[in-house]
């Protein structure tokens, strides 16, 4: 289900609304700083009032059944207010992973709990570089007498230390698999890590002897977890994009304001190209996000090639205009007490997430078979 421009318009001024009221500056730091890095109230109200975590989750498993326009509209207005919730982790990548499987008996059994906000899940599936081109062995899978049992170690997952379950991409010898597994399960630990993003939380996943369950069918995994991650793709460049219209908005706000030499330093040509500049790859960086979006609303076969064309744009896009944003703000924005800090360590953070610039540059080329 697509929403006409007039009710997408709603949902945004609905997102930004309730985000400026639950994710304000001091909400973020407080809740960066606590023990989970999210506030679970928050989540629940997510879920209760607004149905975020069931956006793209079917009606057959309790959720909304959205498209990928209305996935992106609500990453870019939790991009812009530096949220600090599993959303990419949980109602994206894992929610994802499971639908393509087409295993309806799984995703009956966890996805209906993803969408109304009781349980968390994470997806373990990148490479010892946080990459991903298909399943390596870093856990290995085997069978005996019907049972699975993983071993191994995930590195860089989102949310793991918070996660409910976790869906776990390993290595079998009957081919790539996708596992479910229990944070109770015994053999299972997960090691928050010290990030230089605090908004985003990642963990290290072991697993010594862990009991799982299949998801789909075993040699399937690269499939469902290569669908997911162009889906993560399209999120996060829309969040990329939503950041990065917030802190061009922040230098050209402070720059009417603060004055040098007795008139505004907007008025000085080097401010007023920096602004220029951040607005024209703030513009660009959205027509490469929404584009991905639609590829995958239309299961285009450019999906990939354009989901690695916005993650790499939209990151550089970011990433530049958070470090301009400082560069315009002068000393303050160096500081711990301003907020422009925030943004560039989730730009820089965000750039590195899922692959960097020239990884997807890489994966560009792959697809276009050069």
């Amino acid at each position: 289900m697509t929403l006409d421009p007039d009710e997408q318009h709603d949902l945004r001024m609905t997102a930004r609304g309730f985000f400026e009221k639950h994710s304000d500056e001091p909400a973020v730091r407080s809740t960066m700083e606590s023990e989970e890095g999210f506030d679970r109230e928050l989540w629940a109200t997510m879920a209760e009032q607004l149905g975020l975590p069931a956006l793209l989750i079917p009606e057959k498993f309790g959720g909304s059944g959205f498209g990928f326009a209305e996935l992106q509209i609500v990453s870019e207005e939790m991009g812009r207010a530096l949220l600090c919730a599993p959303f990419l982790s949980s109602a994206v990548l894992a929610a994802q992973s499971l639908l393509a499987s087409g295993d309806d008996e799984r995703c009956g059994q966890i996805l209906p709990s993803i969408a109304d906000g009781s349980l968390l899940a994470a997806l373990a599936f990148t490479d010892q570089r946080g990459q991903f081109d298909s399943v390596d062995d870093c856990v290995r899978a085997d069978e005996h007498g019907g049972r699975w049992r993983l071993n191994g170690r995930r590195m860089f997952v989102l949310d793991a230390a918070s996660a409910d379950v976790v869906l776990v991409a390993a290595a079998s010898p009957q081919g790539p698999g996708l596992f479910a597994v229990d944070k109770r399960a015994d053999g299972y630990r997960a090691s928050a890590l010290e990030t230089l993003d605090m908004t985003r939380r990642q963990a290290h996943v072991d697993f010594n002897d862990v009991d799982a369950a299949l998801i789909g069918e075993v040699g399937g995994a690269d499939h469902y977890l290569r669908h997911a991650f162009n889906v993560a793709l399209a999120a996060l460049a829309a969040e990329q994009v939503g950041g990065a219209r917030r802190v061009m908005e922040m230098s050209v706000e402070y720059a009417k304001i603060r004055e040098q030499f007795g008139r505004p330093i907007g008025s000085f040509q080097a401010i007023k190209h920096k602004c220029a500049d951040m607005l024209l790859e703030v513009e660009s960086a959205t027509s490469a996000a929404y584009a991905a979006g639609a590829a995958l609303d239309t299961s285009s076969a450019e999906a990939a090639l354009l989901a690695s064309l916005a993650k790499s744009y939209c990151s550089e896009a970011y990433s530049h205009a958070a470090a301009e944003t400082i560069q315009v703000h002068g000393g303050i924005g160096f500081t711990w007490e301003h907020p422009a800090h925030l943004y560039f360590r989730r730009a820089k953070s965000s750039e590195m997430l899922f692959g960097t610039p020239t990884y997807h540059r890489e994966r560009i080329l792959k697809e276009l078979g050069l």
